[in-house]
Formats: C-alpha cells, sequence, structure tokens
C-alpha cells in the first residue's frame, strides 16, 4: 500500500512497515498526544518545558509517529524521507 494508506492505518491504531523492514522487527506506531503536568517531567523537558517558556499551564505533548527500531529501541518523532513517502510498499503487521 501506499504511504497514505500507511498513515490511515496508523490513525486507526495500527503497526506498519515498509516490506523490507520486516525481517529487522521495525515498525512505525502512532502516539497519541497527551498533557501532562509540569512536575511529572524529567530531565530536560523538566528544564527547559515550563509554564513560563510555553505559557500553558501543563506541558502539551503532541501525537506523533514513533519507530520500532532494529536493535529494539524507539525513536521518538519518527520522520519519513521522500522515498518512504513515495513507496508502494507499505504494510499492516500484527
Amino acid at each position: 500500500m501506499n504511504f497514505g494508506k500507511a498513515l490511515e492505518a496508523l490513525k486507526s491504531g495500527k503497526k506498519v512497515c515498509r516490506k523490507g523492514w520486516n525481517g529487522k522487527e521495525i515498525f512505525l506506531y502512532l502516539t497519541q498526544g497527551i498533557v501532562v503536568p509540569f512536575d511529572c517531567l524529567r530531565g530536560n523537558a523538566a528544564k527547559y518545558i515550563t509554564n513560563e517558556t510555553t505559557g500553558l499551564p501543563d506541558a502539551h505533548i503532541c501525537s506523533h509517529i514513533d519507530m520500532k527500531a532494529a536493535d529494539g529501541s524507539i525513536v521518538v518523532g519518527w520522520l519519513a524521507s521522500q522515498t518512504d513517502m513515495l513507496a508502494e510498499d507499505w504494510e499492516v503487521i500484527n
């Protein structure tokens, strides 16, 4: 399927990947946005994302696409390349 259909699948809660990624157990999934109290943030997020810097009463984390990489790590905020966006080999996985 094309990237547009893959995005639709992500929005409906499914995981997707490119056919060439299958053997490496790589996939994408949509992480829904959430509102988090500032005092729950840790590390640099707690240092730089504050009421003073955002003007908001809480931290608003936007929805984004994440990737489970071949080494088991999670890539937060995965970005599609032009090759990915034009590919026709996207598939939904279990």
